[in-house]
């Protein structure tokens, strides 16, 4: 670590143990001691936040500022200032200046996460999973997976997610990546089934790991998709981390047959009690042979969604990202290693996870050797893929932005099974993108003050 980065950790673990001592007193004090110091006077970001600073810090009935408290309150210490180093310091401070030197030095697309799966493994047999369709045999080493997170931290990436199949059939080797990168976080998405007690004691222990537990709803809604028994089997997973102070998060599949109950107000009230401090929400795709496109979501329960969490982040001290309908706040698409990309478990690196085609794999190609061949080459020339950016997606939402894509570049699917031809893949899609088109649109093209839609607001509203 250079003197100036150890420099910054030790100012950040300083300013985390006087945090510490009294939140709710402290974090106002810090804000306004850095000012003073001149901290952030060259960066254009703390400067145009700086009102919203202080108006979270300064006001209690302010949604986040209870937010921040609830953080302390029911988080572990330690965990917490682990988690405030690998985000604000090594993905944020360190990391961003060292993606962004490494963009204009190789010309190419530079994650600021990777997403990866350990195994194609699962213990659970879901509705229209499309994990299902890699077939269940296979893994990347320990080795291997240790070597991603090298190359990544290189190119200054520090964030690491894990997908699968179920990521926790690894829990072992998912452990000791933790202690052999302690300056990174990781994340995994998992059906939660296979957290116990002894394994909430390894993440007490380690501090860099946090799960995101996929729920479909309620217990009818989520065991319609899972099988019988595992809303039950999940919430004892969520009882166990909250009574260790342990940070997790809920993953939410919105569908045909669920969206009205994920979008209500009660349902963000249960993540809350749960003890969740977070939520991702995708929205169900038909990819893979195995697919069920009748699962996709309508035009209007989509916008519900995009209306529903804009309210709610107003209103419930829960921080929620919409996969594709912030689009509006991320520039557009964020895949083809724009902000991350996707390793599956055979090596093969994609631009997504829900776009399951390749050029590369991390047994042949370095990661940098992936970022720069045609494929993500092809994503970076063509973000963002609309000029509405409520509409993101190249397979979603421009399913013609794909099919281009991939004959442009040669990229082949990365389905052993049942490879799947993108003009099938994005058949399945064409209807939903035409629905949605005209919606976005007029979401898009809506001014301040229309029926309350939010659009436009700026980041800084979240």
């Amino acid at each position: 670590m250079k003197l100036k980065e150890k420099a910054q950790a030790f100012a950040l673990n300083q300013a985390m143990n006087y945090i510490s001592g009294n939140p709710e007193k402290n974090l106002p004090k810090l804000l306004s001691l850095m000012e003073d110091m001149g901290w952030g006077r060259n960066s254009a970001a703390f400067t145009s936040q700086k009102e919203l600073f202080h108006d979270i810090l300064d006001h209690p009935d302010n949604i986040w500022h209870q937010y921040l408290m609830g953080l302390w309150r029911d988080i572990d210490n330690d965990i917490l200032k682990t988690l405030f180093r690998n985000f604000v310091l090594n993905a944020s401070l360190i990391g961003g200046p060292k993606q962004k030197a490494a963009r204009e030095q190789y010309d190419c697309n530079i994650p600021w996460a990777i997403l990866m799966d350990p195994t194609s493994a699962c213990n659970l047999q879901c509705t229209g999973c499309w994990a299902a369709e890699y077939g269940h045999m296979l893994n990347m080493s320990y080795e291997t997976l240790d070597d991603i997170v090298s190359q990544g931290k290189a190119l200054g990436t520090h964030f690491y997610l894990f997908s699968g199949g179920e990521p926790l059939v690894r829990k072992a080797d998912i452990i000791r990546l933790c202690e052999a990168h302690p300056d990174c976080q990781f994340l995994s998405f998992t059906n939660g089934t296979l957290i116990n007690e002894d394994f909430a004691d390894e993440m007490l222990r380690v501090g860099n790991f946090i799960p995101a537990i996929s729920v479909e709803g309620f217990e009818d809604d989520t065991d319609f998709r899972r099988g019988d028994g595992t809303f039950k089997q999940v919430e004892r997973a969520m009882a166990i981390l909250k009574a260790r102070r342990l940070p997790f998060g809920i993953s939410c599949c919105y569908t045909e047959k669920n969206t009205e109950i994920i979008g209500s107000e009660a349902y963000f009230d249960q993540m809350i009690e749960w003890g969740a401090k977070f939520c991702w929400f995708f929205t169900y795709m038909p990819v893979g042979t195995g697919a069920v496109p009748e699962l996709m979501a309508t035009a209007d329960q989509r916008a519900f969604m995009y209306h529903q969490i804009r309210k709610f982040r107003k209103t419930k001290p829960l921080f929620t990202l919409d996969f594709w309908n912030d689009g509006e706040y991320a520039g557009g698409c964020i895949a083809g290693g724009r902000r991350y990309l996707h390793i599956n478990a055979n090596g093969d690196m994609e631009p997504c996870a829900f776009i399951h085609y390749s050029d590369s794999n991390i047994h042949t190609k370095t990661l940098l050797e992936a970022l720069q061949a045609p494929l993500f080459m092809a994503y970076k020339e063509r973000q963002p893929f609309n000029g509405n950016l409520l509409r993101p997606c190249p397979l979603l939402d421009n399913p013609d932005a794909l099919v281009d894509i991939i004959e442009t570049s040669g990229a082949h699917s990365t389905d052993l099974e049942n490879p799947e031809n993108v003009l099938g893949l994005s058949d399945k899609c064409r209807s939903a993108a035409a629905h949605w088109a005209p919606v976005a649109d007029k979401l898009w093209g809506c001014q301040d003050g229309c029926a309350g839609c939010g659009t436009h607001e700026p980041l800084s509203a979240l």
